[in-house]
């Protein structure tokens, strides 16, 4: 049972993680028998991947055509915005007090030095790893769970537009300063505040970006 189990979910997190880095592409359509084969499992665990991908909204299962990678529209960019301003200014405003300091000096330190970010990967994993502290302070593991598939669309959104700006990179660091200065004081309303401007210049930075690349492919 417990080896039945261990099959269902490497089955799914590999499905995923190729949907969220989009070696499967949006709107791709994907075969069962194909994904047997690559990923070595038998029928059932890649059944059960696939409907908890549906769960998830990482596909679409298709009567009689297949399956189908989630498209991911400005729509989509959007509604991930504003959810993630609604969690993350509301977990540092209630949940801040229990982000441990040596969290908060860790990231400071880390987004003070240039010399520690090498380049865009290395910020974008420190990035991810500094909003993950922040929510994994709430104590509620329902807002958790449901932050954790909005962080899994917010990445293959992040893969698809490509590579931030170089300014954007500078402008995002010293907005995770603005942040940390405040949650070091231990002021919790400007620190949701900072947060706040922070997701809304991503989310614009995001918007322009994505329109960009729309007018050089006309």
């Amino acid at each position: 049972m417990a080896e039945k189990e261990s099959l269902k979910l490497q089955a799914y997190n590999a499905i995923k993680k190729k949907i969220v880095s989009c070696e499967y592409a949006p709107n791709t359509l994907l075969n069962e028998e194909l994904l047997r084969e690559e990923l070595h499992v038998s029928r059932t665990p890649i059944r059960d991947a696939l409907s908890r991908l549906e769960q998830d909204g990482m596909i679409t299962i298709l009567p009689k055509k297949g399956i189908m990678v989630s498209g991911m529209s400005i729509n989509d960019i959007n509604m991930v915005f504003e959810v993630r301003l609604m969690y993350e200014p509301y977990a540092l405003l209630n949940y801040g007090a229990k982000i441990p300091y040596s969290t908060l000096t860790h990231f400071y330190s880390l987004f003070s030095d240039p010399g520690s970010l090498a380049g865009d990967q290395d910020f974008f994993q420190a990035d991810d790893a500094f909003h993950a502290a922040i929510i994994h302070a709430m104590g509620n593991r329902y807002l958790r769970q449901s932050y954790d598939w909005i962080h899994d669309q917010n990445l293959r959104f992040r893969v698809m537009t490509g590579q931030a700006s170089a300014l954007r990179l500078e402008e995002s660091t010293n907005e995770h300063l603005h942040i940390l200065t405040a949650c070091l004081k231990q002021d919790w309303q400007t620190a949701a505040q900072e947060m706040e401007k922070h997701l809304s210049a991503s989310k614009n930075a995001t918007f322009d970006l994505i329109l960009g690349q729309m007018d050089t492919s006309i």
